[in-house]
């Protein structure tokens, strides 16, 4: 563990401020609260014994806000979202780079570059990859109407709009779990996320990008600045790139490169990802730009200056993910479990002296389970593993077997007061889940996951148990983020708002309907033919001649209008209209307020 009494990042953090909000509280136009930049001024204290003094340090870092310069002509605002927002000054305005995710955030961060920096234009936007907290705030930086480029990774519409659909209730499910947004702002509650403070509430909007870049070393010319872009697919995001300004020595890592570990597989959902090919782009990015670098700067966290302790910085962050990489897979080929590699793993004492790779975002230890479950899958391999009992059922016959809960709840106490928290907590998982009305047992659990939540590292798990203690208590949210906004929808190809159906048939209810629908899409010279049959939604644009029972002629916007409502309005619709009302009758709506933490 590197020493607390370092303040060299405190000082970094700190280098290059030139002003901050005189409005605390950022509102949208009724009036609600989505960012709130005072709600960690506790965090000025010290650390209490509710939380990790390593995680307590992480937040006061990530808590500070307000506008900095990084370079000469290049500022960001930090602590107005999850994210960074950059600003490149270029010849006739100012290229704006990640703007956060909330579009009145990116407007309060516009608003506070322009106070001390000029009413500039923005002539240009940059979206370094394609999760929701770097684009997602693009309108408040965009009059309506303006015409500017917008440059983006190969691939990043359609990453963009399908993790935000495709399994979106689920991951905003979780994210209020993983970000502890709906934690109160406090030493016993949520202190940070690690990567940043939390996730603001308001609007999140998507422009499509203008220009894609489709390959490492492509130049562009944006409003005379000169930039080189390194594509680096298949890290933090499926589409990512880092880029260069040659002329002002600036180099900028995107979400590759932080002051945290980051996720291999994201606690909220998502695809996982590759930590070798994630180590080859660091190692690129080092020989492609680190000796012509004076200071690095990514879209979380404060900059790093100079080459040399740049060019360290890149290369721990690539031996970190590398080494999790590798020895998870020497580990996993000598017969281990993912469970059992994470307990076993050390990572190299160098590389836990720094400060920059510690787990506040990500972990070693689901990092690791992450890996095992890319090469591996879901199965360890163990029999008794392949056909288990699902978590209700299994839990009423642990629970039975160890002699019922009035026997069970005593013991998990015991193993409580002894510090035997993770034990107890399994135990009491089992009572919940078999009788989710046991109050006592709820209760025990919840201060089994608050201890469990003030001791850790990292922020993620943190808001996890802390989020978890709130709903065993009977504190459960409403879900505030919605990343499906109409601009994220109307960004949907038709063949993914198709997808989007699909993955709604209730397939047992539609096993013995037959319909087929013809879609003439007038705006898009466009003509698809969706076919129900055996529970499963098909498409093509290819088909055999026979007439469908009912054929639409409409916008992509109307299908989209007709999706959320069932309703063919105005449509010019030619055949059996009940094939329609069949069809959305079959559609399961997602809940986007299933339990977790309770059966």
């Amino acid at each position: 563990m590197p020493s607390l009494d370092d303040r060299t990042d405190f000082e970094n953090a700190d280098k290059g401020f030139v002003g901050t909000a005189s409005r605390a509280r950022i509102e949208e136009a009724s009036g609600r609260v989505v960012w709130d930049l005072d709600a960690y001024a506790f965090l000025d204290d010290e650390c209490p014994a509710t939380a990790n003094p390593s995680l307590w340090r992480q937040s006061q870092l990530t808590a500070k806000h307000g506008l900095y310069q990084v370079a000469d002509g290049i500022y960001q605002v930090r602590g107005f979202d999850l994210s960074n927002i950059s600003f490149i000054e270029a010849d006739t305005g100012v290229i704006v780079v990640d703007p956060l995710l909330s579009v009145e955030c990116a407007a309060a961060a516009l608003e506070l570059y322009r106070e001390h920096r000029g009413d500039r234009p923005v002539t240009a936007v940059i979206y370094s990859h394609s999760h929701a907290d770097h684009f997602g705030g693009v309108r408040g930086v965009i009059p309506e109407g303006t015409k500017i480029p917008i440059i983006a990774p190969a691939g990043f519409l359609e990453h963009a709009v399908a993790e935000n659909v495709y399994a979106g209730t689920a991951m905003n499910r979780r994210s209020i779990f993983m970000y502890g947004a709906e934690l109160p702002r406090d030493a016993t509650g949520q202190i940070g996320a690690g990567l940043g403070p939390t996730t603001s509430t308001g609007t999140i909007s998507l422009i499509e990008p203008t220009l894609s870049i489709t390959e490492t070393g492509q130049e562009e010319l944006v409003d005379g600045v000169r930039i080189v872009f390194q594509l680096t697919p298949g890290t933090e995001a499926p589409a990512e790139m880092n880029f260069h300004l040659p002329d002002r020595r600036a180099l900028c890592m995107a979400e590759n490169a932080t002051h945290n570990l980051h996720n291999v597989l994201t606690l909220r959902g998502a695809l996982v990802r590759d930590p070798r090919v994630w180590a080859r782009y660091l190692t690129e990015a080092i020989e492609m730009f680190a000796a012509d670098s004076d200071v690095l700067f990514a879209s979380h966290h404060w900059p790093t200056w100079g080459t040399r302790e740049l060019t360290g910085f890149l290369s721990e962050q690539r031996d970190l993910y590398a080494y999790i990489h590798d020895q998870t897979l020497r580990m996993l080929n000598q017969g281990r479990t993912g469970t059992e590699i994470a307990e076993l793993i050390q990572m190299p004492p160098a590389l836990e002296r720094a400060w920059h790779t510690h787990g506040y975002y990500g972990s070693v230890s689901h990092n690791v389970k992450a890996v095992y479950q890319r090469y591996m899958g879901w199965f360890d391999g163990n029999p008794a593993h392949l056909w288990e009992l699902p978590p209700e059922e299994s839990a009423r016959k642990h629970v039975e077997f160890m002699g019922g809960a009035d026997s069970v709840v005593p013991k998990a106490r015991a193993a409580f007061e002894a510090g035997e928290t993770r034990w107890a907590a399994q135990v009491l998982n089992y009572v919940v889940f078999a009788d989710p009305g046991n109050t006592e047992a709820r209760e025990l659990l919840a201060q089994v996951y608050d201890e469990l939540g003030h001791g850790s590292e990292n922020g993620t798990w943190r808001n996890f148990y802390l989020q978890g203690a709130a709903e065993l208590r009977g504190h459960k949210p409403a879900n505030t983020l919605d990343t499906s906004s109409p601009d994220v929808l109307m960004a949907l190809s038709v063949e993914q708002i198709v997808d989007s159906l699909a993955i709604r048939v209730d397939g047992p209810r539609a096993w013995d309907t037959r319909l087929t629908i013809d879609c003439n899409f007038t705006d898009l010279k466009d003509e698809v033919r969706l076919s129900l049959a055996n529970g499963v939604l098909t498409q093509t644009r290819a088909h055999d001649g026979t007439p469908a029972d009912l054929t639409l002629t409409l916008t992509k916007h109307q299908l989209l209008h007709l999706v959320a409502t069932g309703d063919l309005g105005d449509l010019h619709a030619d055949g059996d209209h009940q094939a329609l009302t069949t069809l959305i009758g079959l559609l399961d709506a997602p809940d986007r307020d299933f339990d977790i933490v309770t059966p």
